[in-house]
């Protein structure tokens, strides 16, 4: 089935059809709350709600990108655990996920590579919500503006200046700790 004959038999009370949507959105999803929320557990939760809440109101789906409806739910997810806990994210090192080395990639390239994604981590967890929120769906989950715009529920204007702002911080601080560190 494709994705518009899945989203069809959801609405009509098919869990396998969903749980099917749900793996093909599932990493991405994750991926969005770990970056919010700087927490394995806490994405892991965030994550988990969302595609409770997704299934609870499938029905109300109504057609456009139902990638972006997932992510405008798993951001309000986010938002949700954030309030609650009334805090900015921090992002303890340690609880960063393993990412085994590949096969052609060379102990060295492997440490960069580590290294690399720990930085702009830090560095994503300096950005306000909203400026991390806009350049993780751009950058790194792949959003287009507009599905972005839906997904935070704010105007295209604003999408972009929250990406625009956002790379530029992020760029600065990478900038930054790379003088400090030498890298």
């Amino acid at each position: 089935m494709d994705e518009t004959d899945l989203i069809r038999a959801s609405q009509e009370g098919d869990l396998d059809s969903f749980n099917e949507l749900v793996r093909t959105y599932e990493k991405m999803a994750y991926n969005l709350a770990y970056r919010m929320l700087g927490s394995q557990q806490a994405a892991e939760d965030a994550t988990q709600e969302a595609f409770l809440s997704a299934w609870k109101n499938v029905r109300r789906f109504r057609g456009g990108s139902f990638k972006a409806w997932v992510m405008q739910i798993t951001a309000n997810a986010c938002r949700d655990e954030l309030r609650r806990n009334k805090r900015h994210p921090v992002i303890p090192l340690e609880s960063l996920p393993y990412d085994p080395p590949a096969m052609s990639e060379s102990p060295e390239d492997y440490a960069v590579r580590m290294e690399t994604g720990e930085r702009v981590q830090r560095g994503l967890a300096t950005l306000s919500r909203d400026q991390r929120m806009a350049v993780v769906l751009c950058d790194i989950q792949g959003l287009s503006y507009e599905e972005i715009a839906r997904a935070m529920g704010c105007s295209l204007g604003t999408v972009k200046s929250r990406i625009n702002r956002g790379r530029s911080q992020l760029r600065d601080y990478l900038v930054k700790t790379e003088h400090i560190t030498g890298q």
